[in-house]
């Protein structure tokens, strides 16, 4: 019983091992994994189309342009971004918030294509495979060896000795293989990274900007490391080659497009009002500066913190500076929706709707300011906004809600309990999407698509990271 324990113990030491290094380039998969339970992701369409535009020439030149890779901002400050499979890109808004010019963000997203372009995640699961698989034979020997030597006169003989030494050995060998694996892979990603930036026209400066500052601040706790047992290659290294090769790249002293700098810059001081002390947004953008991305944070934090007409006055003052950015009348919207005026807030987001090319989380805000203006009149244009909507946005629960509430306003409650029993599903609520969908299953005629859509729900399997109820 004792032996099996220590096997059992040694392997769950090599799955710690293998998890490790896989984590080592999707170092927060975790958090991919939360993200379906509905976690700490962060929506917001003005940031994810200009990520979309940081990326597509990337991803076309990396051959992935038909692979619907997504970009996913993740609610987490520090600077980090990873990949957890093949067809995802994750940011932490810190990301986006450190990244001063958007070369420097566009860097870390060529990066990460380059993990998704060489397969990586899928070789590393081959690598761990491989590893546990090698592991479990030498520890099989080692444990032979052992029960051997426990059966002769002498346990503590060179045989028990060989056979401790055939389990505690392969550990440490296949350790240092797997990171030594995902040394490379990084390694191959700046390579590849730095091979997309210049097939696009663009400078990796930013790219090596943003390492060279990591490596900064890593050097002292670097200091006396084993380079074979860092999940990474060494700072000091890696950034060496790295400006090696961003230099060999005649792009080097390009600089990003004014225009661009400026939506970048809007993008930033928008997540700042949004996510951080309304201190810390006045010390970043101080009443002093009247600049049009320290007024746009002046009025999101104005609206906040419940200062609705000053902050409709400082909203208005944006648009008449740029009264084709649909951001502004979305923004316009929302303070008005939130403050509790819902019939006012259906002009600006119609207009937010129009100027962004039927953007499907505006199109949802506009659903909600439709239908809590409580005016039967707005029922049918809700329901047709809203259904959009969530056929192009399929992963929204505010869609489903908003569109429950429509059909109930209209009468129509077998798709209300649907769209309830869909948006509930998606919150990872799985109990109470299934009453619903049974509920509305009785309320559809047999095998009708309502009826079957119900169904599904009803016998769905959680989704991956929810529990089972």
């Amino acid at each position: 019983m004792l032996l099996h324990l220590a096997l059992r113990k040694n392997l769950s030491k090599l799955t710690a091992i293998a998890t490790a290094a896989a984590l080592a380039v999707a170092p927060v998969a975790a958090r991919a994994e939360e993200a379906s339970k509905g976690p700490p992701v962060l929506r917001d369409t003005e940031a994810e189309q200009l990520l979309r535009d940081y990326t597509r020439p990337i991803l076309r030149v990396a051959g992935l342009e038909k692979q619907n890779i997504q970009i996913v901002i993740i609610n987490d400050k520090a600077f980090n971004a990873f990949v957890a499979d093949g067809r995802r890109i994750f940011v932490n808004y810190g990301a986006l918030m450190q990244s001063e010019t958007p070369n420097q963000i566009i860097g870390v997203l060529a990066h990460e294509t380059g993990h998704l372009a060489g397969g990586h995640l899928a070789k590393m699961r081959e690598q761990v495979a491989r590893a546990q698989t090698q592991m479990i034979i030498a520890m099989l020997l080692g444990a032979s060896a052992m029960v051997a030597a426990a059966r002769s006169s002498n346990p503590n003989s060179g045989l028990a000795n060989a056979g401790a030494a055939a389990i505690a050995g392969p550990q440490e060998m296949i350790q240092r293989t797997l990171i030594s694996y995902v040394r490379a892979q990084e390694e191959n990603a700046d390579r590849a990274g730095v091979k997309f930036l210049t097939a696009t026209g663009q400078s990796a400066r930013g790219m090596y900007e943003t390492f060279k500052r990591f490596s900064d601040d890593s050097l002292f706790s670097a200091h006396g490391a084993d380079p074979y047992v860092q999940s990474h290659p060494m700072p000091a290294e890696r950034v060496a080659a790295l400006e090696e090769l961003a230099h060999s790249s005649p792009f080097w002293d390009k600089k990003d497009d004014p225009a661009l700098q400026m939506r970048h810059d809007m993008m930033r001081a928008k997540i700042s009002a949004f996510m951080e002390r309304q201190d810390t947004v006045y010390r970043r953008y101080p009443l002093s500066n009247t600049s049009l991305p320290s007024r746009y944070a002046h009025a999101i934090t104005t609206y906040l913190h419940g200062d609705l007409r000053n902050a409709l006055t400082q909203i208005d003052g944006l648009i008449q500076v740029q009264p084709n950015n649909p951001y502004f009348y979305e923004l316009r919207g929302q303070a008005l929706l939130e403050g509790g005026k819902p019939t006012e807030a259906i002009a600006p987001l119609r207009k937010a709707v129009q100027l962004s090319n039927n953007a499907p989380l505006i199109e949802m805000l506009l659903g909600q300011a439709l239908v809590g203006a409580d005016n039967k009149a707005y029922t049918e244009e809700a329901i047709g906004i809203l259904k959009a909507a969530v056929g192009r946005e399929t992963e929204a629960p505010l869609g489903y809600t908003e569109l429950a509430m429509a059909y109930s306003r209209k009468g129509d409650l077998a798709d209300a309990d649907l769209a309830s029993a869909q948006a509930a599903y998606l919150r990872g609520d799985n109990k109470t999407a299934r009453d619903l969908a049974s509920r509305a299953k009785t309320r559809f005629a047999i095998g009708t698509p309502g009826w079957v859509k119900a169904d599904d729900i009803v016998t769905a399997k959680p989704m991956p990271g929810q529990k089972k109820e």
